[in-house]
């Protein structure tokens, strides 16, 4: 008895020194500095502790591709940690400051993005849970009211919904076949719902609490590395997560990129003159060189064309007459077509990050296969349809009576006042976005999230289906 009593006033002797030295084992001097003794990083602690460990401990037992990507999970939350410290040893930065300052933790959201990325693995489910419950941390990019994200609480819950998506589809597919899997993704949801919210809610309802003095400076906490297991070379990450600011502050609805790019062309102001336009010189009636295709030449295309797609050479150019078609453009912004008419077609094919304006009316719009990619286009007679593609954003300037999304995940609908009674039809599809024009002249643009899950209940001899439109804890 006397001994057991001795080793618990050692033990509590030993917390007592760590809270006076302001120090952890394996921690760094330098960036912990007072921060045990802070409140809101011993909430911190606590909330890894109770939340997390349950996650890592279904991940110990799956073991595999699963525990490693849990590995990710931990690694993000111990670099948020450091920052959370660090914010309170420097000075609120601007824009670009809190880019760097994010930076580390951007780099580990990257590599869970890098899991998701080739050949589809039978574990895509976790990872895609994974990856995208991470953006759950960009709350720290919270500077104010204005600076065009949700408020830190808002924006755990918003992320979280976006990761439950798949963290559901984990949990359907396992629920009779492997209950460390079913645990595993319950456990991850505690983790944000309600274990971060709630403590977001409770210490940084209005974002990071900055010094009041101190330099706001250009060196980052490392992050700690990652315990996970490697047994082959990490893929190579993916461009940084939108959510989470590369340059640019993080917005649920976006200023920046290509939605700047929309915003301009939209105001009516010149900004259309370093477009590259299809010239007379570059139809068919007025070339030898060429029948039945217009289009850039292949010497113009290499000149000007930033990187190339290993699926075939860059295009655009009309083919019969009929079909534009726009294929494996890579980081073109200043894509035109200008010389078109009711009764041909687009076929947009593996462009990435590139924007492509279609002035005048066509019959049809498609999509296939893109990333980051942007369209502007005036009318279409049929429909605009986007499909397998990954972060696309659509802008109808003019009218559409039918837009498809079909297999794709992120896209923003911006629609016209002429095309607001356009039929939207979405399957197989996650994080659809719909932005309306303001109804004054200065207001800003109404942003409305369709619906990616559904309740079916047996009702009076027949299903009855109603939308979800969120989630709790």
């Amino acid at each position: 008895m006397e001994e057991k009593l001795i080793e618990r006033l050692e033990a509590a002797v030993s917390r007592l020194e760590v809270l006076s030295t302001g120090f952890r084992p394996g921690s760094s001097p330098e960036i912990v500095s007072d921060a045990p003794v802070d409140p809101s990083i011993v909430a911190y602690e606590d909330l890894v502790e109770k939340f997390f460990a349950r996650v890592s401990a279904s991940a110990q037992k799956i073991g595999g591709k699963v525990l490693e990507v849990t590995k990710i999970i931990e690694e993000a939350f111990f670099v948020q940690k450091e920052l959370l410290i660090r914010s309170k040893q420097c000075q609120k930065p601007d824009i670009t400051g809190l880019a760097e300052f994010l930076k580390p933790l951007n780099d580990v959201i990257v590599k869970a993005n890098a899991m998701t990325e080739g050949r589809r693995s039978d574990f895509f489910n976790h990872f895609k849970a994974a990856a995208d419950s991470l953006t759950a941390l960009a709350w720290l990019a919270f500077l104010g009211k204005d600076c065009g994200m949700s408020f830190p609480t808002a924006h755990v819950e918003e992320s979280w919904q976006m990761a439950e998506f798949y963290n559901n589809k984990v949990l359907i597919e396992y629920k009779n076949k492997d209950q460390d899997h079913v645990e595993w993704a319950k456990a991850l949801k505690e983790l944000y719902m309600p274990g971060l919210r709630e403590y977001v809610k409770s210490y940084y309802p209005l974002g990071l609490v900055w010094g009041p003095t101190g330099k706001v400076t250009n060196s980052t906490p490392k992050p700690a590395p990652s315990k996970a297991p490697s047994s082959s070379p990490p893929a190579p990450p993916p461009p940084p997560p939108a959510s989470l600011l590369s340059a640019d502050t993080p917005s649920s609805r976006p200023k920046e990129g290509m939605a700047a790019v929309f915003q301009e062309i939209g105001s009516g102001k010149p900004v259309t003159a370093g477009l590259r336009k299809v010239t007379n010189d570059m139809k068919t009636k007025n070339r030898a060189d060429r029948t039945g295709v217009v289009g850039i030449s292949e010497k113009e295309a290499r000149g000007a064309s930033p990187s190339f797609s290993k699926a075939g050479p860059p295009k655009l150019e009309l083919q019969m007459g009929r079909k534009w078609v726009v294929e494996n453009q890579i980081g073109r912004k200043n894509l035109v077509i200008d010389d078109c008419d009711s009764k041909q077609s687009v076929y947009i094919f593996g462009c990435k990050d590139s924007v492509l304006q279609i002035k005048g009316k066509v019959n049809n719009i498609t999509i296939d296969k893109c990333s980051k990619m942007g369209i502007v286009f005036m009318d279409v007679v049929a429909a605009c349809e986007i499909v397998n593609s990954n972060g696309v954003e659509v802008q109808c300037q003019g009218s559409a009576p039918t837009i498809l999304v079909d297999n794709t995940a992120g896209c923003q609908l911006y629609l016209s006042k002429d095309s607001l009674q356009a039929s939207i039809t979405t399957a197989k599809s996650s994080e659809i976005n719909v932005l309306v024009p303001a109804t004054g002249p200065d207001g800003d643009w109404g942003e409305h999230a369709l619906p990616q899950q559904f309740v079916h209940l047996f009702k009076d001899g027949q299903f009855v289906t109603t939308p979800v439109s969120h989630s709790g804890g």
